[in-house]
């Protein structure tokens, strides 16, 4: 089915959030379950580092991380190791709108939250994105000239369409302006879609198999 008769389903996500690497894989694979199309999203959450934060802050964040392992453990033991600073994300956000518009985000987007939280990529460091992309068959070149140009601009229209959307964490889902906050609500974004008559026959027919 062509993407234009396809419903939209947003995701804004973050490189640094755990939930949002989480939710990145299993929210593309909505597509092939549902005849939606999944728009993605960057969205830069400001966090407090360590030390500006409460005691109880700590704690919660503490929490967050054993969970998303416990979430992690439960699909095959995805590596999550919580980094070591606050990053801003905003060179690899930029580098997945070139992905986005070539087509490759999915792929981008695994391989940048992977490196992520093994500790093996600045994903605040422009030169360390660049040489990301032959990897999936674009150049550093074309990173680094999208960075310098209008990478910006796209990026910025983002944010504030995050304002717009009233976005205040991630991973956030959309579904015909209905929120779904976190990778523990998709169940219910995919009761939403079923509702809507958009589950795929050949989902249906494995379904009742």
């Amino acid at each position: 089915m062509p993407n234009e008769d396809r419903a939209e389903v947003k995701m804004y996500t973050d490189f640094k959030s755990p939930y949002a690497f989480l939710a990145f894989d299993p929210a593309f694979a909505l597509e092939e379950k549902y005849n939606v199309r999944l728009q993605w999203k960057p969205f830069q959450l400001r966090l407090k580092g360590k030390g500006q934060r409460s005691q109880y802050s700590e704690y919660k964040i503490k929490y967050s991380y054993m969970d998303a392992r416990r979430w992690a453990n439960m699909r095959g033991g995805l590596m999550i190791r919580g980094p070591l600073k606050i990053f801003d994300t905003t060179p690899a956000l930029i580098g997945g709108l070139l992905a986005e518009k070539h087509g490759k985000i999915r792929e981008y987007g695994n391989l940048v939250f992977d490196l992520f939280f093994k500790r093996e990529l600045a994903a605040d460091e422009a030169d360390a994105i660049a040489p990301l992309m032959p990897r999936i068959g674009l150049t550093e070149q074309a990173y680094r000239d999208y960075l310098a140009g209008e990478g910006q601009a796209d990026y910025e229209r983002v944010q504030e369409e995050a304002v717009t959307d009233q976005v205040f964490g991630v991973p956030i889902f959309y579904f015909r302006g209905e929120p779904f906050w976190g990778y523990d609500r998709m169940p219910m974004l995919e009761a939403r879609l079923t509702e809507a008559g958009l589950k795929r026959e050949n989902a249906l027919a494995r379904a009742a198999s």
